[in-house]
């Protein structure tokens, strides 16, 4: 056993580390907030994870992402995978270096349970929400993460239909509001949390 799962063997009952090993989780978009989530989760005792993103990374990446100078011009989902398996050689990661459109959506995370959206466009993640419901998955969001201040009024809304929504609902990304690692931290954070509470009720 590596030692990561070591000591996370002597913080969970291996019956609820059992479940969070076992279940696949896939995250769409891999910047402030994908990246960050799958970090946590990671570190959580998860292994399978599908990880969905075109993109590159860039310098005005690493101020909230977890990636490194040295990654820069890497596809995200090579250097998420290089990062994560640093913390955990075991793992099981399925990297789709692609863009998520309704018409591969499916393919790529069908076979998760959960789905963590951590796109910037509001149509993408509309569409994420929309085909993971539709599906029946766990879907986990965020509305609200930009600028610095008073993170109290970051907090959870659920519906009944399996989706999750962590922000302020109110701070969109703009010039004057920038997207820094506090409070994109503490959303990834609390998305994160949710996938874990979901998996060990």
């Amino acid at each position: 056993m590596n030692p990561l799962m070591t000591g996370l063997a002597g913080t969970l009952p291996p019956e609820q580390l059992a479940k969070v090993q076992q279940t696949p989780v896939g995250i769409a978009g891999l910047g402030g907030l994908g990246s960050n989530v799958a970090w946590h989760l990671v570190r959580s005792g998860f292994l399978h994870l599908v990880l969905a993103d075109f993109d590159r990374v860039e310098a005005s990446n690493l101020n909230r992402q977890v990636y490194f100078p040295d990654q820069l011009g890497l596809l995200k989902t090579e250097a998420l995978a290089e990062n994560l398996l640093r913390i955990n050689p075991d793992l099981d990661l399925k990297l789709w270096p692609v863009l998520v459109t309704p018409t591969n959506v499916q393919t790529i995370f069908g076979q998760c349970p959960i789905w963590v959206e951590g796109f910037d466009q509001t149509a993408s993640k509309k569409m994420f929400v929309e085909e993971g419901l539709a599906a029946g998955k766990k879907v986990v969001g965020a509305s609200g993460i930009a600028g610095w201040g008073d993170t109290d009024r970051i907090h959870t809304k659920h519906w009944s239909s399996g989706l999750s929504v962590v922000g302020d609902f109110c701070t969109d990304v703009a010039e004057n509001q920038p997207a820094l690692s506090p409070r994109v931290g503490v959303v990834a954070a609390k998305q994160a949390n949710l996938v874990l509470a979901w998996v060990l009720k």
